[in-house]
This record gives C-alpha cells, structure tokens and sequence, in this order.
C-alpha cells in the first residue's frame, strides 16, 4: 500500500488533526464534523485504503489493522504531520489507538474502536464475514434490489443509526458495492474479528467515546477499553449509535476538541519547562 495513493480532504490551518473512518466507511463520514475543528486545527480526513477513493491493495499484500496502521504513519510521515491529533470510529479508532501506542500521535479520540469485543460478538462479526462471503456470489443486481427492500433498510437502520426511527436515519442502507469476491470489506472483515487490542501505555490523552445504542460494537465493550487502557476519558454518547458523527456531530467535535486541547496544554506546559 503506498501512502501517495490515500485519497483526503483537508479544512483549515493548525496543528493537524487526521479523521479516520470505519470499515466500509469513506471520508465523507466526517463532513458534518470536519468544519467544526477547522478554526482551530488543520483537519485532514482520508479514505483508508480500498475504501473511497483510495486504491485497494493487492491481493497478496497484508490487509488487516496492523498494515493500515503503517500505512497511515507513512502518510503523516509523507506530508510533514509530526505528532498529529488522531480521531477515528471503528477500525479507525483501532489505527489511532495502535499509533497512539507507537508515540505517533500527538492525541487520540476514538468512537467505537475495535478490539475490545467479547467472545460472543466476535463470533457475530466472523459469521457476518462469513454472509459476506455468501454474498459474493450474488448478481450485483440481485444485492442492490435486496438492499433497498424494507426489511435490509430497517436492518441497517437498526445497525447503524442510534434511533432508527429519526427521519435523519431514513437514507440509511447497507452498501453492497464491496460484497465482491476478494474485495476489501470482505477481506477485512475477519481480520476485524481477530484482532484484539492489546494493553499498552499510551503516552498523550486519550478519549473513548461509545454510543450507548451501538448496535454493532456493544457498548459493554468500554468495560474491556477501559481495563486496557486505563488513563483514556471514558464518554458514554447519549442516543448514538455505532457511527455517531451522523447522529451527533456536535458532540463528536467538541469530544474531539477537549481531547486535542488537553494535549495543546500539555505540550504548551512542557515547552516553558
């Protein structure tokens, strides 16, 4: 994977502060938060490799979290980003973490981060890996009329949005352009399912957020976060659910922003030391 290939928006000017979506997930994800942070930061929102606009790796290339965390670093290191404020949701979160243990980031606020699931959801997400696989071998066609009937819509509702039944939710739809053999989403996603977050110090603050109506990575999960990485500010988001820059972005920048300020302080303080 080479990091001159990660396609990105950047908004405003300031120390910089990357955005980093989740599995599935593009870019766009961070529209309605990006602009909150753009007085104070200079916000860069990227699409991780095979997803957007960025290319997919090859198939004999590692894909899973690990080989996106160096790809990642490479693209902070390419463009001049020396200790960045990292943000993610999801797998995103997971990245931001891992270059948080790394002393890549300057701070961390995640929303949802894999890693921290329990046995039983790891075996929901490897038997989603598993329908995904069925998947393949479906006619495009046939997956985008499945996709639109109402019960895939209110199932991805459900999934996805902390109240299904806000008109705001009603767009909401599982994509199906990525349920191709040997496609990205399909490849990573056991790779989400193994991968555990191991406990390490991470040397900057640290944020983890988690909707309390995330439907799929269960907010018991912050029990396990908590345990692993003892010094982050705990937040339970009232009403998100698992992607909740679209059902609170507000609250998504301001967590966002008191993270990165607590570390803006920190560095201020060691410098007049």
């Amino acid at each position: 994977m080479n990091p001159r290939h990660i396609a990105y928006d950047r908004y405003g000017s300031g120390r910089p502060l990357l955005l980093l979506h989740g599995l599935g997930d593009r870019r766009q994800c961070w529209r309605a938060v990006a602009p909150r942070l753009a007085a104070d930061y200079e916000v860069v929102s990227v699409d991780l490799p095979g997803f957007g606009e960025s290319p997919a790796p090859e198939r004999d290339e590692p894909y899973d979290v690990h080989s996106l965390v160096r790809v990642v670093r490479e693209f902070c290191e390419l463009h001049g980003f020396e200790r960045p404020h990292l943000a993610g949701n999801s797998l995103g979160g997971s990245i931001a973490l891992e270059l948080g243990v790394q002393g890549v980031a300057g701070s961390v606020t995640v929303f949802s981060p894999a890693g921290f699931s329990d046995h039983l959801a790891r075996w929901g997400m490897r038997t989603v890996g598993l329908v995904a696989n069925l998947a393949t071998r479906i006619p495009m066609p046939v997956k985008e009329r499945l996709a639109d009937t109402p019960p895939a819509r209110a199932a991805a509702r459900i999934a996805l949005r902390g109240d299904p039944s806000s008109p705001e939710a009603k767009a909401t739809r599982f994509g199906v352009q990525g349920l191709e053999p040997g496609a990205p989403y399909v490849r990573m996603v056991p790779r989400i399912a193994d991968y555990d977050f191991t406990a390490r110090p991470i040397r900057c603050p640290v944020t983890i957020a988690w909707g309390d109506r995330d439907r799929t990575l269960l907010p018991s999960s912050a029990e396990h976060a908590h345990q692993r990485v003892p010094n982050a500010r705990m937040v339970s988001l009232l009403g998100a659910g698992h992607i909740p820059m679209a059902d609170d972005p507000l609250s998504v920048a301001e967590h966002i922003r008191w993270t990165c300020h607590a570390a803006d302080r920190e560095h201020r303080l060691s410098t007049r030391g």
